[in-house]
């Protein structure tokens, strides 16, 4: 099973720490670790440099997206899709997205390119396979 924690991350935090995410990795991963004073430093840094997730607009997407195209149920605290070979369990918090995955990769592509399509700084972790990655690559400026 793969479980990704989705944080939409402050524009002008994701755009300067673009090639460097492994900082925001390592801020997640201490923070999951911690306890304490050190705890409650970490959290009001990935509150700073997080943004509130748009529930109502997650949820309009999924539903244009998804519900018509795929196989997908939902109920009052998720998303799901079940194929053949790949599950996908997506959950909507206040500041992060939970999604639950297992089987191949289609079922949480599918989830991973609704998002992308609506936000451009979604920044996805997986701490137990020490994996992250943007959903839509910021491309850097190039000034002429």
């Amino acid at each position: 099973m793969r479980t990704y924690q989705l944080y939409l991350i402050e524009e002008q935090f994701a755009s300067h720490y673009f090639g460097r995410e492994q900082m925001f990795f390592r801020l997640f991963q201490e923070y999951e670790r911690s306890s304490g004073d050190l705890y409650s430093i970490l959290q009001r840094q990935i509150y700073f440099i997080t943004k509130e997730i748009p529930k109502y607009k997650v949820q309009q997407d999924m539903f244009q997206e998804l519900l018509i195209k795929q196989d997908m149920v939902f109920d009052e605290h998720a998303y799901y899709i079940s194929q053949k070979r790949s599950n996908a369990k997506l959950e909507v918090g206040d500041r992060f997205i939970t999604l639950e995955a297992s089987g191949n990769f289609e079922a949480e592509t599918i989830f991973f390119e609704v998002l992308r399509k609506s936000e451009s700084s979604y920044l996805a972790i997986d701490l137990s396979h020490n994996r992250f990655g943007w959903l839509k690559p910021i491309k850097e400026r190039k000034f002429v």
